[in-house]
């Protein structure tokens, strides 16, 4: 069991920029239930994809895995031999855990979690690549250029989660949606102060972008079909498909 987040409970005089260190990632199972609106939904849904996706002697990629929830599921959901789940994130105390956690649950589908960042990740032979809550943190630029290099090492007929928390073309949904975002987050214990100094803390370190943009930006990147699949209030996730047949 994680402990749970008080991180944000007491004023902080010197807010800084986010980073997911020790603390962070101590706590970071409870807050990401209570932050993220249908966090378990895509968790779980996400496993469902990879039983559909993930082919015979290919790999995974788990892109930002964070304490490996996604991993853990795609691997009680991949059914066939010589399959590999490479698995990286670039926070030290996130992999630490993570591969703690991958160990408490034996399986036969090996998993190579990575130190590192997910920019240098060579990517081949995949039938399934996780960006769960992870592109939002880059800067821009190296969205398109991520999103390009997943595409060239996706097998055809291989699939993309990407997951994000979104921004909003038409400025009245989007107010309306970041306010129930926070009434979630009232409604799971965490207080004004806490909403506000966590805000403060992500403004500079996650830019989020439109559904829009994110279609824009994947069909940029050679993927043939890409579409909403979930979606809470202002979190959501999409699939992208890269046509044609494994083989």
């Amino acid at each position: 069991m994680s402990d749970r987040d008080t991180l944000f409970s007491a004023p902080i005089a010197k807010l800084g920029d986010w980073t997911f260190d020790e603390r962070v990632a101590e706590v970071f199972p409870d807050m990401i239930q209570r932050s993220v609106p249908g966090y378990s939904n895509i968790i779980s849904m996400i496993g469902m994809l990879a039983e559909r996706f993930v082919a015979p002697g290919s790999q995974v990629y788990d892109l930002g895995c964070s304490l490996g929830a996604a991993t853990l599921s795609v691997r009680r959901n991949i059914h066939h031999d010589n399959c590999k789940i490479i698995a990286v994130d670039n926070s030290p105390a996130m992999v630490e855990r993570c591969r703690r956690h991958l160990d408490a649950f034996k399986a036969q589908t090996p998993v190579d979690v990575i130190e590192g960042d997910i920019r240098d990740i060579v990517i081949e032979n995949a039938s399934m690549v996780v960006l769960n809550f992870t592109l939002q943190f880059l800067e821009p630029d190296d969205r398109k250029l991520l999103l390009e290099k997943i595409y060239q090492g996706l097998n055809p007929g291989g699939a993309l989660v990407l997951s994000e928390k979104f921004s909003f073309e038409d400025g009245e949904v989007g107010d309306l949606l970041f306010n129930m975002h926070h009434d979630f987050k009232r409604a799971n214990g965490y207080s004004e102060l806490e909403i506000s100094q966590k805000r403060s803390m992500l403004e500079n370190v996650m830019l989020t972008d439109s559904v829009e943009t994110h279609k824009q930006r994947l069909k940029q990147a050679g993927f043939d079909h890409a579409e909403l699949w979930f979606q809470c209030f202002n979190f959501g996730s999409l699939v992208a498909l890269k046509s044609g047949t494994s083989a």
